[in-house]
């Protein structure tokens, strides 16, 4: 984008602005914006797999950024998804490893998951044991929720000294809770790779989740927004960790204070992979929109994907969207060539802003 903006505009004065909601890329966008280091850590993969995983450390490394699709992401299990048998179980050992070596505050973005599996294996990670019908304990993932019958807390870490001396923040781009009709499985199960079967069961094993947890810790968290994040991630980070849920775009913005950067701004220019209804929820065009539109500041989307049903985003604050698909194909082919068809689509639009004598 800033090479094409140049190309028209040599003398423009451009702010670049690393941004993530959660998802992939969470962590090089904080480390971008507020400088600090990438740590690489040996943990569990989608399938209990050792992998080498990662988090960022922020200044003196009190501060730390997981990032849940470092080891529990889609890109991970490539054609492998199965989100029946997928673990959350290495986003619990990073966080493990980040509090024991003495941060404060972990932040970890909830995005991009492969698992439904409500967080359940992060908590086994921290130590939290879950039990079945014959009283055997197990590691729960997506496809084995229905089997919980109790869960044991007393070997929590966090009961020591350990996460119970950090803030924990979980970040979420999305609202939805944790089952239901715009539940974790409903909405996002079909893009792990599960069938209309598959998400029903996995549905049910989200739910019958929720009542264990309102059972034995006294928290009713169905319907909270958020908690259907990742696989229902949102409502573990609450329940096992004690987390708060906080949106993503929110936190990343005030992060690289985003509202001072707006004040002589005179157009901003964001985008993701597709733009749908799901983006009205809370993820980072809309994020931007928002504030861009409070400060009076007109927002182009340059995205991927156009969904149907987005009028409502013009209603936060965007002016104009632009696709940079120039012909129809799958993304497996697209992303070869999407570099090129970004520098294509603003190149484009600058064009236009140059003909229109909009600057």
């Amino acid at each position: 984008m800033r090479e094409c903006i140049i190309a028209h505009y040599p003398d423009a004065n451009i702010v670049s602005i690393p941004v993530a909601d959660g998802g992939e890329g969470s962590v090089d966008c904080f480390l971008q914006a507020v400088g600090g280091t990438r740590e690489t850590v040996i943990v569990k993969g989608p399938f209990m797999e050792d992998m080498d995983s990662y988090y960022g450390r922020i200044g003196d490394g009190e501060i730390v950024i997981v990032e849940m699709a470092a080891c529990a992401g889609l890109p991970l299990v490539e054609h492998r998804m199965d989100p029946l048998n997928t673990t959350t179980y290495g986003v619990g050992q990073l966080i493990i490893c980040a509090a024991e070596r003495g941060a404060k505050k972990i932040i970890v973005g909830l995005g991009g998951s492969a698992t439904n599996d409500g967080g359940c294996g992060a908590a086994c990670a921290a130590g939290i044991r879950f039990y079945n019908a014959a009283g055997e304990s197990f590691i729960p993932t997506g496809g084995t929720l229905k089997d919980i019958m109790r869960i044991d807390t007393s070997g929590r870490k966090g009961c020591g000294n350990l996460l119970g001396k950090a803030e924990i923040i979980a970040m979420c781009d999305i609202d939805n809770p944790m089952y239901g009709s715009t539940g974790a499985a409903r909405i996002f199960g079909p893009q792990k790779g599960a069938d209309s079967e598959t998400v029903e069961l996995l549905d049910n094993g989200v739910k019958h989740l929720a009542g264990v947890i309102e059972r034995d810790f006294g928290m009713n968290l169905a319907e909270q927004p958020g908690t259907g994040a990742a696989g229902a991630m949102g409502a573990g980070m609450i329940a096992f960790f004690g987390a708060k849920l906080q949106m993503g775009i929110e936190v990343v913005l005030d992060t690289v204070h985003f509202d001072e950067e707006l004040r002589d701004a005179n157009m901003v220019l964001t985008g993701e992979g597709k733009i749908d209804t799901q983006s009205l929820r809370g993820k980072v065009v809309i994020g931007v929109a928002r504030r861009a539109k409070a400060a009076g500041v007109p927002v182009v989307a340059v995205v991927g994907d156009i969904g149907d049903g987005i009028e409502a985003v013009y209603d936060e604050g965007v002016s104009c969207i632009l696709s940079i698909n120039r012909i129809a194909e799958d993304f497996s082919k697209a992303r070869n060539h999407a570099r090129n068809d970004m520098a294509l689509t603003v190149d484009n639009f600058m064009r236009f802003c140059k003909q229109m004598r909009i600057f």
